[in-house]
């Protein structure tokens, strides 16, 4: 397959596009720079509304997943801006742009969140549960409703609901591998909150299993099936790295750093998800179980 892909020099774009190449697809870029001749990367500007419709003809699918970073800046009015519409108007341009094509791709498998769910306790959600409420979770039903030109053609839509993405390169892991790395890391608020995870590895992996499986259609949520709860990940985390977890960072001391707003959503939500759709169509994980996948992720 030909496999045009956004956000490719991201987290999960960056380490997609050799995992297509190994399974003998060919991936090209959709880029915001001036692209290459050698016909490897597409041009679009989502924040002025342009892209190379005729680079996108004849693609056999899409991958998007281009979006501003939520988690790198303090929710200011103008970075809450940035994350809406990174994603929505990013995404409504492609999938308007797609729809009238003369020769669309068969597949779009467009990434949303599992912020959909909103913060639901220690109720276990699948792609059937409603939607919840906050800042995330309308960002992602706005995000999922930009897909609609596209779900009103013949195109195959996937909406992939990504949940925390662990990885030592990037992403929160990432950030939190300091503290605990010098012995000072520590539960966050109570620790009760569920972390939905899936490794870098079983997140590509999951993305190529929707291009492949056609029965694959609408919200799929992209996470492992073991959700834990932040005070079991701490645990796991310090066992793995071999050092004390005796610092916990209350809830308030949270909420001075980072704003409630964020600290409520981004660290003390809780979302304990179900890869339903993943399991049903015979999606197989590397790394089920969290102290398997930190001592893979981190070596």
């Amino acid at each position: 397959m030909k496999v045009l892909i956004s956000g490719s020099t991201g987290l999960v774009g960056s380490a997609l596009i050799p995992v297509l190449t190994d399974a003998g697809h060919e991936g090209v870029r959709l880029v915001r720079s001036t692209p290459k001749r050698d016909g490897s990367e597409v041009h679009w500007d989502p924040e002025s509304e342009r892209i190379d419709t005729a680079g996108l003809e004849g693609m056999d699918a899409v991958v998007h997943l281009a979006g501003e970073n939520i988690g790198s800046a303090r929710w200011t009015r103008s970075k809450k801006a940035r994350i809406f519409d990174s994603r929505v108007k990013g995404t409504r341009l492609l999938c308007e742009s797609l729809a009238n094509l003369t020769r669309p791709p068969q597949v779009l498998v467009s990434a949303s969140a599992i912020g959909y769910y909103g913060s639901r306790g220690t109720e276990s959600v699948n792609e059937e549960s409603t939607s919840g409420f906050g800042f995330l979770a309308e960002v992602c039903i706005e995000w999922e409703i930009a897909t609609e030109p596209v779900a009103e053609t013949d195109i195959r839509l996937v909406n992939l609901r990504m949940g925390i993405v662990l990885s030592r390169e990037g992403g929160p892991l990432a950030k939190m591998l300091p503290p605990f790395k010098m012995g000072v890391g520590g539960v966050l608020g109570s620790g009760r909150q569920y972390m939905s995870w899936i490794t870098l590895d079983d997140a590509v992996a999951a993305i190529h299993h929707t291009l492949i499986t056609d029965s694959l259609q609408g919200p799929v949520n992209n996470v492992a099936p073991h959700a834990v709860t932040n005070r079991e990940f701490t645990k796991a985390l310090g066992r793995v790295l071999r050092r004390p977890t005796l610092f916990p960072l209350p809830s308030l001391g949270l909420r001075v750093m980072f704003g409630r707003e964020m600290a409520n959503e981004l660290f003390l939500s809780s979302t304990r998800v179900v890869p339903n759709r993943l399991l049903d169509t015979g999606f197989t994980f590397q790394y089920p179980n969290l102290e398997d996948a930190l001592r893979h992720v981190l070596g």
